[in-house]
């Protein structure tokens, strides 16, 4: 099973998401990290010239009951949940598509920690 990246997650605070996240933007943007992704409840930067290098700052989940710890990245989700779920490990939030391009899971690691594990696929069109 082949890992792409793995992102920690930073949770904020949920009053104003905007200036919180303008902040952490103006502060990791001084060690030269660039926003590659805003929802407005999750904020991705990412360094330009290594891209799987990215932090990523949430408020909350959209549609999740939790905010995961860490994100990892994975070449096939599939797999990875078939053997996730076959070691017995407690799924936190469901294997599926999210509308930003992404099919996920959330699995609770053995510390406790809630770990993303996702892929990216294409949304379907109409």
């Amino acid at each position: 099973m082949s890992v792409r990246r793995i992102v920690p997650n930073l949770r904020l605070a949920e009053g104003d998401a905007s200036e919180a996240m303008a902040g952490h933007r103006a502060f990791y943007g001084l060690l030269g990290l660039e926003e590659v992704m805003n929802h407005g409840w999750v904020m991705t930067l990412a360094s330009p010239v290594e891209p799987a290098a990215q932090l990523s700052f949430l408020t909350h989940d959209a549609t999740a009951p939790v905010v995961p710890d860490l994100s990892i990245e994975v070449a096939d989700v599939d797999a990875v949940y078939e053997a996730v779920r076959a070691s017995g490990a407690r799924i936190v939030h469901p294997l599926r598509d999210e509308e930003w391009g992404v099919r996920r899971f959330f699995v609770e690691a053995p510390d406790g920690r809630v770990v993303n594990v996702l892929g990216h696929h294409r949304p379907p069109t109409d």
